[in-house]
Parts: C-alpha cells; structure tokens; sequence
C-alpha cells in the first residue's frame, strides 16, 4: 500500500517537473518572439499612416462588435450548485462555461471555480500575492489546472505564511488574500472548492495532490507564466 502511494506521488512529482521544464522551454521560446514582434512593429509603423484611414471608416462596425462582445461578459455563465463530499469538498454540480470576456464577471461562488473569464490568465507558477486579484484572471488560472489559495483577515498569521511557503514550492499554484468568502481559509481548483481549518489541516495536502494539474483540469499543460502579475 505504501510502496503504491510513494508511486503515485513521484509520478506526479515527475509530471510536474516534466511541466516546469516546458514552461521554461516556452518562456525561451516567447522571449524570442517578443524580438520578432518588436522588428515588425517598426516595420508597421512605416505603413501607419494608410491603415489609419482605413481604420477609421471601419471603426463604427468594430465598436458594435466590442460592445456585443462586452456585453455578455456580465454573466459567468454558470448554471447548477455546489454538491459537498464526505471529506469536505464541494464540486460544482453543472454548467461551468469557459468564454473569454474583457468586462467584470459576476460568479455564482466566491471564490470562483470556473466560468467565463478574462483571456489573459493569472500567473500561477507558485506566485503568492499579497494584494486581491482579479476574479476572471484566476479563473483562467484554475482553467490551466492551478489550485488558488485564498484568506480573510480572519486567518490565523502562521498558517497564511505555512500555506505561502507551499505554494511558493508548487508549480500550478497561486495565493492572495479574498475578503468576501465564507471562511478564513479556502482552496479552490476548476468545479472543487473546500474550506480548510489549518495549514496543518491534512485536506490542504490532499487537495494539492489531486487537483494540481488533476484530472478536473479543462487545459492540461496549458502556461501558468506569461500572463498577469497582479
């Protein structure tokens, strides 16, 4: 039985590394596009002058687009509710859409475990912020398959720091401060969210363990860097 769970876990740890070395692989890769865009950009701007003209004959239609675009983006487009386990986990028991939209979300849940949601993601390579974040940012972040930590004020100091250290260590994870939940201390991943009592609490090595990168995840591999900081 133990030789079976220590398998289990250098698998994942295994995976997890194999992850890590692709990000660092696409950040390389990024960095090196970000060059080419740069050169293009001077190249479009010799050619500025012609495609404002045309620019503004077609900026009517563009700015209908936008505001039908911007107009859904008030919904999460969620539909159902909150099933909870026997060890404390609530799954989502529904519909969790996953449109990118540009405008403020309002969610069924707080935290969010999924929905429409901003198309730049979160940044979730084990980043601990200090300050709130946006909703529809870390949303695209559980879609990538991280596990957000979230704390009120009410949480003890010793365990926010305890849950920053792991989180700090975990790729596909992320961490900030959210005021407006039920409890003091909350982890949530894409459709599961449970509320624990400690950093010590043994459900928060559990969680981690399942659904970083776990089977709930709608993008497996897809980056955790690259997009928001804050």
């Amino acid at each position: 039985m133990g030789s079976a769970k220590n398998s289990s876990s250098a698998a994942r740890k295994a995976r997890i590394e194999e992850l890590r070395r692709a990000e660092r692989a696409r950040e390389r890769r990024n960095r090196v596009l970000t060059v080419a865009a740069s050169v293009v950009v001077v190249g479009g701007l010799v050619v500025g002058g012609v495609v404002l003209v045309k620019s503004q004959s077609d900026k009517s239609s563009k700015s209908d687009s936008a505001a039908s675009s911007d107009a859904k983006g008030g919904s999460s487009g969620d539909s159902g509710h909150f099933t909870t386990g026997k060890d404390g986990v609530k799954t989502w028991d529904g519909k969790l859409s996953r449109t990118h939209v540009t405008t403020k979300v309002s969610y069924p849940m707080h935290p969010p475990v999924g929905g429409n949601h901003n198309p730049v993601w979160l940044n979730c390579n084990g980043d601990v912020y200090t300050k709130p974040v946006q909703d529809e940012n870390a949303v695209h972040a559980l879609e990538h398959g991280a596990v957000w930590v979230t704390y009120t004020g009410k949480a003890a100091k010793a365990d926010v720091d305890a849950l920053a250290a792991k989180v700090k260590k975990t790729p596909y994870s992320l961490m900030s401060p959210y005021e407006n939940q039920a409890a003091p201390l909350i982890l949530s991943a894409w459709g599961h969210q449970v509320a624990v009592k400690s950093a010590s609490d043994p459900e928060v090595d559990k969680f981690f363990a399942t659904y970083v990168q776990g089977d709930q995840t709608p993008e497996p591999g897809a980056s955790c860097t690259g997009g928001m900081m804050k």
